[in-house]
């Protein structure tokens, strides 16, 4: 199945958050494992996990976690899920390889979205973004230069909502 979401590429904690969006009403990637498995192969994640109903309740779990962070700024659920996991150091031939060290399998996809969110906090936390379109719910990763991007996509949002402002001072 290919990934029928409007807004892909972006790191994997806000890939992970995009997996729910609003066409013609609410629409919710993960609702079974089929999706799992569709955002699996779109995260380049197939390779390494299942997709099974044990990898899709970790994977709800993370995104819960990773939201309440963004929108709440919650962080007791992230650290429940980065208790499933650790990053182990190690040197390997082609030298020093920070490697993700996950006891159940399943929770390998959920762990590597909140590790990710944590890059993402730690590099750059005013860079992410939820899009400035009032009946969008999809979240970006700011890579404008000034750092002004307000919309998850110019040719979506961002032309609604001018083309609403715009009807609005017509009328």
């Amino acid at each position: 199945m290919p990934d029928p979401r409007p807004h892909l590429g972006e790191p994997l904690a806000l890939d992970l958050l995009n997996t729910r969006w609003i066409e013609q009403g609410p629409q919710d990637l993960l609702t079974e494992v089929t999706g799992l498995r569709t955002w699996l192969t779109s995260a380049g994640l197939s390779d390494r996990a299942a997709a099974d109903e044990a990898t899709l309740q970790a994977t709800l779990a993370a995104r819960t976690a990773i939201y309440d962070v963004v929108v709440h700024a919650s962080h007791a659920g992230l650290n429940e899920v980065l208790d499933h996991g650790r990053i182990r150091r190690t040197l390997t031939e082609a030298g020093p390889a920070d490697l993700a060290d996950v006891a159940e399998p399943a929770w390998l996809p959920a762990w590597l979205a909140a590790d990710n969110l944590l890059e993402l906090l730690r590099t750059a936390p005013d860079r992410i973004r939820q899009c400035a379109h009032p009946e969008c719910v999809l979240f970006f990763y700011d890579t404008s230069k000034n750092g002004t991007r307000r919309w998850h996509s110019m040719a979506t949002c961002g032309n609604r909502t001018k083309a609403a402002r715009h009807y609005a001072r017509k009328a």
